[in-house]
């Protein structure tokens, strides 16, 4: 079964300029990603996809492969990851590399966890599923959230829930924003993931979307408690 890590990272990040390979606790911040697929020994091949030269030779000097470039088409703010995947998976077979099962790992994960990789895909195989990836529970009851109207008043979202004891209320999750496992046939012709998926729960404290500035503060002072 011949296996292939694809991180999707281009060079045209907006709300933190270059985030993927600016420094995070003293090194690229994509090198978490590669770091932690090589160290895995789960794939034949760390594939990095990107539309950008400077992040191609971050990557190569970090252990990754570039094989190839990532159009322009599928580099935008509007590209979804399941695309991008897809491509990828097509660009490596044309070179002859064969793939059976894709990991899709982000590139802003430095809370990844080589054992939940490892965990993750053994729970691909041992379920019906297309695809596997982290989720995490949410920190407060879903079925109690407000919703605030223009004059700031607050209503229920299910006003049946409003007197409901949080602990007697069905446990929500998200996903963690990590990676995903999938088979090549499921990439393909399944872009459902959410729905076609097994979840792997992981701690919630080792999740953070790194999308805005205080999002990346924040992700520092859990790696620096973390030291």
């Amino acid at each position: 079964m011949d296996k292939i890590a694809i991180i999707p990272a281009r060079g045209g990040s907006k709300r933190i300029h270059k985030k993927n390979v600016l420094t995070f606790g003293g090194k690229p911040m994509i090198a978490y990603a590669i770091d932690a697929a090589r160290s895995s020994g789960l794939f034949d091949h760390v594939i990095v996809s990107t539309d950008d030269t400077e992040i191609s030779e971050i990557a190569r000097g970090l252990g990754a492969e570039t094989p190839f470039i990532r159009p322009a088409d599928l580099s935008d703010d509007h590209t979804p990851t399941v695309k991008v995947v897809v491509h990828a998976i097509e660009a490596c077979r044309a070179l002859g590399l064969p793939v059976d099962i894709a990991c899709c790992i982000y590139p802003c994960v430095p809370f990844i966890e080589i054992d939940d990789l490892k965990a993750s895909f053994d729970l691909l195989l041992t379920s019906d599923a297309d695809y596997c990836f982290p989720i995490t529970e949410f920190p407060s009851a879903v079925q109690r959230a407000l919703r605030r109207d223009a004059k700031g008043k607050i209503f229920p979202l299910y006003p049946e829930n409003e007197l409901a004891r949080t602990q007697d209320l069905e446990s929500a999750y998200f996903d963690a924003g990590q990676f995903y496992w999938g088979k090549c046939s499921a990439w393909g012709n399944n872009p459902h993931i959410h729905c076609s998926a097994v979840g792997f729960p992981i701690p919630a404290w080792r999740v953070v979307d790194i999308d805005t500035p205080d999002d990346w503060k924040r992700a520092e002072k859990l790696h620096q408690s973390m030291l």
